[in-house]
This record gives C-alpha cells, sequence and structure tokens, in this order.
C-alpha cells in the first residue's frame, strides 16, 4: 500500500493566496485599479490561516470599482486527490455557504465582465452626497444613508468579507457571537448609518463623464441615551396609556458609535481616514439627538487617529484652551489632592459640550496638558534635544501633570491595584506613567507634523488631510487613518 503524501506540501498561506482587486471598464475591456491581499482570513479559513488540498492556489476576488458588485475565481496548477479523511478545502463552498460573498459573486466570469461594460454611465453611490473635498489624487465625496436603503444592505453584502479581513476581530453586522449560522439579523437596521467614501475621476475613455472609486466606509450605530432627569416628572393621570404605533428612533437621545471603520489599503496614507472621521464625528456633534460619540473596541492605529482629531478639535474650544495645570497647587504630604487643573469645575461641561465619552476625554486632555510643559521638562521622543535644565517651578508643574495622570491610571485599574501592596502600587504606576508620557509625546510629534504640513500648504490643505493614514473597525480593530 502506497504511503501517504507529505500533506504539508499542500498547505498554502490563506492570506498570499487570496488577492482582491477593483477593476473599471473601459474601452479594451476590464483595466485593474488595485490590488490588495488580506491581514486576516482566520474567521473563513480557520486559526492557521491556511488552505489544503491545492498548489499554485490563486483565488481572485475582483470588485468592480464603483458598486462594488464581487466576481470570485479560482485557479490552481495541481489538485489534491482525495485520500481517506484528507480532501482538499472547498473554498467556494467555505465562502458561500458561510454567507460571505452574496450569490451574485459565484456567477460565471463573462456575467460579470458584460454586466461591468453595460453598467450605466449615469451611476452613483447609494444615498446622499454629504460631503465633497478635493483630495492629492481626485475628488472625493462621501455618501451617507441607512442600512434600510436595500441599495445600502446591498452593497453591504457585497463589502461585509473585507470587515474581517481588514480588521483583526471584527464582525458582520447582524452577526451572533454566539451562534455559527451564517443567518443575519437585521432587525435593528434602521439604527445603522452608513458613510461611504469614494473618489470621483474623468473617465479614461471619455473625459466629459465620472467614474466613482470606492475607497472605503464607517459604519455608526445608534444606542438609547437615559439620562434621569433633575427632578422626577409629575406622575401620570388616571387616564395615561402607553403610546400606540411606531416611535421614530432618530428623535429619541441617544449615544451614537462607531462601529466599523475601512479605508481600503491601497488609499491609506492619503489623509482619507482623518477626514472621513473628522465628518462622522462632526456630523453627530451638531447632532441634537446624540449626547456622546464612542468608538467601538479601536486598535492601536485607530486610536492614534482618533487621538490627533479630537485633540485637534477640542483645540478650536475656547474653554478647552483655558485649561491649565494649576502652578499654585502645593502638594500636600497626606490626605486628598486638591484640584491640579485651573477651571477644574468646568471639565464636565467642556466634556458634555464636545460630546466625547470621559476616558478618550481626559486622555486628549492629559496630552493637551503635557504640550504645556516647560521644554526643560516635556517628555519627547527625540534622544538628541538639547533642553535647558530644569527650573524648581519646572519640576512642579511637571509633578502636578504626573499626578493628574496617575489620579487617572488609578482609577481606571483601581481593581487591579487593590490586589497589590502599596509599594507595588506606586512602582507599577510609574512604569505605566512612563509608558503614557512617550505614548503623547509620540502623538504629539505628530499632530504637530500635520499642522506646520498645513501651515506650509498656506492653508490649501485643512489639518485632517494631512494627518497620516492608519486602519479600524468593528469588534476591536480599525484600518487605515
Amino acid at each position: 500500500m502506497a504511503g501517504l503524501p507529505d500533506l504539508a506540501e499542500w498547505l498554502q498561506d490563506s492570506n498570499d493566496a487570496l488577492n482582491i482587486s477593483l477593476v473599471a471598464p473601459s474601452k479594451s475591456g476590464l483595466n485593474t485599479i488595485a490590488t490588495f491581499h488580506p491581514k486576516f482570513t482566520y474567521s473563513i479559513f480557520g486559526d492557521d490561516e491556511k488552505i489544503f488540498g491545492y498548489k499554485g492556489l490563486k483565488i481572485q476576488l475582483r470588485y468592480r470599482a464603483n458598486d462594488m458588485r464581487p466576481h470570485l475565481r479560482l485557479a490552481y496548477s495541481k489538485k489534491f486527490k482525495p485520500v481517506g479523511e484528507h480532501e482538499p478545502t472547498d473554498v467556494v463552498g467555505t465562502l458561500e455557504e458561510g454567507g460571505h460573498l452574496p450569490k451574485v459573486a459565484f456567477a460565471k466570469a463573462s456575467d460579470f465582465e458584460n454586466s461591468s461594460q453595460q453598467l450605466g454611465d449615469d451611476w452613483s453611490p447609494p444615498g446622499t452626497l454629504h460631503e465633497t473635498f478635493q483630495g492629492p489624487d481626485g475628488q472625493y465625496e462621501i455618501w451617507k444613508s441607512t442600512l434600510v436603503d436595500p441599495a445600502v444592505k446591498q452593497l453591504n453584502s457585497r463589502i461585509q468579507i473585507l470587515v474581517p479581513m481588514l480588521i483583526d476581530g471584527g464582525s458582520y453586522i447582524g452577526q451572533d457571537p454566539e451562534s455559527d449560522s451564517p443567518e443575519l439579523d437585521y432587525s435593528d437596521a434602521d439604527r445603522w448609518t452608513f458613510f461611504f467614501l469614494y473618489r470621483k475621476q474623468k473617465s479614461t475613455d471619455d473625459p466629459e463623464k465620472s467614474a466613482y472609486t470606492f475607497v472605503g466606509y464607517a459604519t455608526v450605530y445608534r444606542f438609547f441615551y437615559f439620562k434621569p432627569p433633575m427632578t422626577p416628572p409629575a406622575s401620570p393621570g388616571e387616564n395615561w396609556e402607553l403610546p400606540t404605533g411606531h416611535m421614530d428612533l432618530s428623535l429619541l437621545p441617544c449615544r451614537t458609535r462607531l462601529s466599523q471603520f475601512i479605508i481600503l489599503p491601497p488609499f491609506q496614507g492619503k489623509g482619507s481616514g482623518a477626514r472621513l472621521y473628522n465628518t462622522v464625528f462632526k456630523h453627530y456633534h451638531s447632532h441634537a439627538q446624540t449626547h456622546e460619540f464612542t468608538v467601538e473596541n479601536p486598535n492601536e492605529a485607530f486610536d492614534d487617529l482618533r487621538d490627533i482629531c479630537d485633540l485637534a478639535f477640542l483645540r478650536t474650544m475656547p474653554e478647552f484652551n483655558e485649561l491649565h495645570v494649576d502652578t499654585t497647587v502645593k502638594i500636600p504630604k497626606s490626605g486628598p489632592l486638591p484640584p491640579l487643573i485651573t477651571g477644574a469645575e468646568n471639565l464636565e461641561n467642556i466634556r458634555l459640550q464636545a460630546k466625547i465619552a470621559p476616558r478618550q476625554f481626559y486622555r486628549v486632555l492629559e496630552m493637551h496638558l503635557m504640550s504645556q510643559l516647560p521644554r526643560s521638562v516635556r517628555p519627547t521622543m527625540s534622544l538628541d534635544d538639547d533642553v535647558p535644565s530644569p527650573t524648581a517651578a519646572d519640576k512642579h508643574k511637571e509633578k502636578l501633570w504626573q499626578l493628574i495622570v496617575k489620579q487617572r491610571l488609578y482609577r481606571h485599574n483601581k481593581e487591579a491595584l487593590a490586589q497589590v501592596d502599596v509599594s507595588q502600587r506606586i512602582d507599577k504606576l510609574s512604569e505605566t506613567l512612563s509608558s503614557v508620557e512617550l505614548e503623547y509625546a509620540r502623538l504629539l510629534e505628530a499632530h504637530d507634523r500635520a499642522v506646520k504640513h498645513s501651515n506650509q500648504s498656506n492653508g490649501k490643505r485643512k489639518l485632517d488631510e494631512s494627518l497620516a493614514d492608519a486602519s479600524f473597525s468593528k469588534k476591536a480593530r480599525v484600518e487605515d487613518a
């Protein structure tokens, strides 16, 4: 009996095998605009991110650049012949039965190509045009709509696979994390708002016409925001009844959460992520029903983008700029600390006015206050800076700022710190403070570079267009910045 073949030879990395591309029709056929590989495929092909049973496997996932109609195509040089329980991975079946792609993705290549040529010149993204801005490589448009819109629901079904592919831990809208079923629940579709980012350029075949290219998108979910009234309402009368009929959730107070955020890899590094984030944030900042704007489980890349954008926004508020470390405070040897920030009594009002979540607001505030420290004591990423010797006043201001940060760190980690003795608490807080100082120094340098670049551009490019891109999305990570 012949021995089993070396199975390891038939394993291929699923991230390398899968190639995603954007294509657009032209007189000569379909032109490829951009290509990229996914970062993660473990949610589709398993934790090892391996596909078994092929040699020279190439999985081509083509997207029509405007409406993102997908088409899947497989090619390989050899396929493993099943032996016992060992058989090749059913790539098409995995993607189709798992609900990762809509049925149209599995149509014939000729159908995909012919329909692309027949798509009308009057196509435009779903929803309503929300904002237009000029980017370094063309005009960009942000279109806004809700998941109730059938066109948005269709587009979401086409691009949702990009979420787990580009975001570590990303999941689909309507997916039950406790279930293996591919069925999605859209019963709360009216709570989901989409912001689609498109690049609009002149057609290569006809300069009189324009062509759209999908660049990325953000999704937002609204939660009901319950805030008890300062004084209890009067008791209802005897004839009071519950209201009947449909209640418009858009009119209720809400907490708005940025859930998914993706800029496709070929378009990162051009400021698109910052512009999209600022557009979404400013829309909900001016939205009367929104009381707080939050972000769902961001990764470090998105945190950077958010911190820099939020700092730039807060610095447009006069009340925020008036906040300073109160250097008149004398640190007591024991007992509670007095307020360490001038205008500390206004902090919560400023935060509520900004509609930024507490932890995020106070982190950005600390960053802002650190930027006010004298050069002699201000943390920096540079090892070659020739800084002056600190005076006693400089050291005092530094100590006060460090206490501000330590207070927040202690509150945030109170339960964990309660498990260790006092000396260890002090050591751990000091270690964490050192990390925070370096993080803030890095972010402030990035912010300052963006401001400098903006000024050198004579105002032609705004701050948010100057920021570097990062990356993000729902449930743990985020793509581009």
